[in-house]
């Protein structure tokens, strides 16, 4: 599942890595599911859509390319689905539509973005803290000049001066800066079994 800000657009650095790497998982057999709006969520499904018009539904050696999904939001304004979502359902409430994003996930991959995408980590990083998520799902930061801040004071203050989370707790998450970082890690995570 992919996250990050809507505001982001064909040709930035931010949009152009999640269609890259998209792109990458899709080749191999991942399904790529975004929020199905604008900015990174159009780059992943671009990204995997376009595995799609190349391949057809099948790679050479007969495993199935990874599909395009949106998991969008009904609003009376706003975001609509993307052209590159080849599979969509339409929630009406944000809550639904975010166990959705969460629930089957096998990686968490995390794009720079807003306080929408602030919170989907966080919530995130506290359903494995808490253990509502059992498996290892690996959450993945890409963008080290963005993330890296926030993480400092996280490991400063929240760990550090105020020890209000656990030392383990800053191992849920790993930070990255490209599509090809990020690759390397997703590509040998095992198929996640808990559901």
């Amino acid at each position: 599942t992919f996250f990050g800000s809507a505001r982001f657009k064909e040709g930035d650095q931010w949009y152009d890595e999640a269609r890259k790497l998209a792109h990458m998982l899709a080749n191999v057999g991942f399904d790529i599911v975004t929020g199905g709006g604008p900015g990174i969520m159009e780059a992943a499904n671009q990204g995997a859509h376009e595995v799609h018009e190349h391949n057809g539904s099948l790679l050479e050696n007969d495993k199935k390319v990874g599909d395009s999904v949106g998991l969008n939001i009904k609003l009376p304004f706003e975001q609509r689905i993307n052209a590159f979502v080849d599979k969509a359902v339409a929630f009406h409430y944000f809550f639904v539509r975010k166990v959705m994003l969460s629930y089957y996930a096998q990686v968490y991959i995390f794009f720079p973005g807003g306080f929408g995408t602030l919170d989907e980590v966080f919530e995130i990083i506290t359903l494995i803290q808490t253990k509502k998520i059992t498996a290892h799902v690996p959450v993945i930061l890409v963008g080290k000049d963005f993330w890296t801040p926030l993480i400092q004071w996280i490991n400063d203050g929240v760990y550090d001066q105020y020890r209000a989370i656990d030392k383990e707790d800053l191992s849920i998450f790993t930070i990255v800066d490209n599509a090809e970082e990020a690759f390397k890690i997703i590509k040998h995570t095992p198929e996640r079994k808990e559901f």
